[in-house]
């Protein structure tokens, strides 16, 4: 927590309640207003972990250091304001006023920016020094670890889709993970930043300077990169609105008549019609997809991206290595399905029910139980609130400031996964297989 001193170099910080930031904001709108007695708000090593800005004026506010984990900043006006160094993880930035404002050496990670506009905000590094218990000056220990001369600025698996970032002098940002989606990156200073598997789709980058940049994995599909200096950026592996696989142009028959005869081949246990089977094929631009039960359909290496599978029945289906980024499962039925070393970041899975399919035998009882199989695959970022998931196999998994709030995931087995920001508030956790001595929220 931040209030809490664990760390060498670690600031101490007093905790804030919600009408102690209240009457501060009061005196800071009658400060932006020139009323008598009005007082700049500066909120410097703070713990506001929590708190509601939501809709208030805060522009030039200094909040230097200060912890603002999971607070609510949405609607509200920062312009020129100072976040140096701030703790902003899960933090509800959505439709708010950020420009010019001050974001060196924040950690942003997993927070919702979503139509933020933070035009010509600097996202440099930066880094705060204390002086310590024997008077020299030490480095301030960071949540995320960072404790070089200089912190990078963080926004790892932000939620930032349509925001404003035209202008901004991010130079070494951490944006890995993002959702940058229809963003406007116009003219901005981006070199050595770090863009992997970072979603740029149908986002404008003219102007921009990516020199040493990191885009490995990144989706660039109907990106616009007019005039983008790009010496020595890495654009490995990255997807664009070329094929990535097989086209479905390419079957052997209209996938309509395909689905058909997979749902015969289902309703009749395999006696009629036949396995649907997509494995290797680029499936983004299909529209009706979700439209038809997709039980025990097969697609290994197949392309989903940004596909909406909500309330769609897939069971027992075969995913394995597929790439399901941004994709909808919301309520989705996939029990008994695999999705071994496929790639889920940023999915959201709220409500969907991933439990294991019990078959019976004649004699009713129990012949077979076929778990949900995430084995080696990534879930960074991805919602899986309220979800069912006993049973679930999600061994050496990456689930890195995954979101598990309220899901069943009793007698699952978490070994070796990366736990990383991930968070289990009110999870049911009984006979869960986890590594010892490993940390989680």
């Amino acid at each position: 927590m931040c209030a809490q001193k664990s760390n060498p170099g670690e600031i101490m910080m007093a905790q804030l309640s919600q009408s102690e930031l209240d009457n501060i904001m009061k005196l800071h709108q009658m400060y932006m207003k020139g009323h008598h007695g009005g007082q700049r708000a500066v909120i410097k090593f703070k713990n506001l972990t929590g708190l509601s800005f939501r809709g208030q004026d805060m522009s030039h506010a200094d909040f230097t250091g200060s912890c603002l984990i999971n607070c609510d900043l949405s609607g509200g006006k920062f312009v020129s304001a100072t976040f140096f160094a701030c703790d902003m993880r899960r933090a509800n930035l959505e439709h708010a006023s950020f420009v010019r404002a001050d974001f060196r050496g924040a950690f942003v990670a997993g927070a919702n920016l979503s139509g933020a506009d933070l035009k010509s905000a600097d996202l440099r590094e930066g880094k705060i020094m204390e002086k310590g218990a024997e008077g020299y000056l030490a480095d301030r220990v960071r949540r995320d670890g960072q404790n070089a001369p200089v912190a990078k600025t963080v926004f790892t698996g932000a939620r930032m889709m349509e925001t404003n970032l035209s202008g901004v002098r991010a130079g070494s940002a951490d944006f890995s993970d993002a959702d940058l989606s229809n963003v406007r990156i116009q003219g901005a200073d981006f070199r050595g930043a770090n863009l992997e598997g970072a979603n740029l789709s149908h986002s404008d980058l003219s102007g921009t300077d990516l020199r040493g940049a990191a885009l490995k994995n990144a989706i660039l599909e109907k990106t616009t990169m007019a005039m983008v200096e790009t010496e020595g950026a890495d654009f490995s592996n990255t997807v664009t609105e070329k094929p990535t696989g097989d086209e479905v142009s390419n079957l052997e028959r209209p996938l309509s008549e395909l689905l058909k005869d997979h749902v015969q081949w289902v309703k009749t246990g395999g006696k009629n019609g036949k396995q649907l089977d997509l494995s290797g094929f680029d499936l983004r631009e299909l529209e009706d997809l979700s439209k038809y039960s997709l039980t025990a359909m097969k697609a290994v290496g197949a392309n989903f991206l940004n596909q909406n599978f909500s309330n769609v029945e897939m069971q027992s289906s075969i995913f394995d290595e597929s790439d399901f980024r941004d994709c909808l499962f919301v309520n989705a039925d996939v029990r008994g399905s695999t999705f071994k070393d496929a790639r889920l970041s940023r999915c959201d899975f709220t409500g969907a029910n991933l439990s294991p399919l019990i078959f019976h035998g004649s004699d009713g009882a129990i012949k077979r139980i076929q778990p949900v199989s995430m084995m080696g695959a990534t879930l960074r970022y991805s919602v899986l609130r309220n979800a069912k998931m006993a049973g679930v196999r999600l061994k050496n998994a990456d689930l890195s400031y995954a979101d598990f709030t309220g899901a069943d995931l009793r007698k699952a087995d978490l070994t070796g996964a990366k736990l990383e920001g991930a968070i289990f508030a009110n999870a049911l956790m009984e006979d869960v297989l986890m590594d010892g001595g490993t940390e989680y929220l």
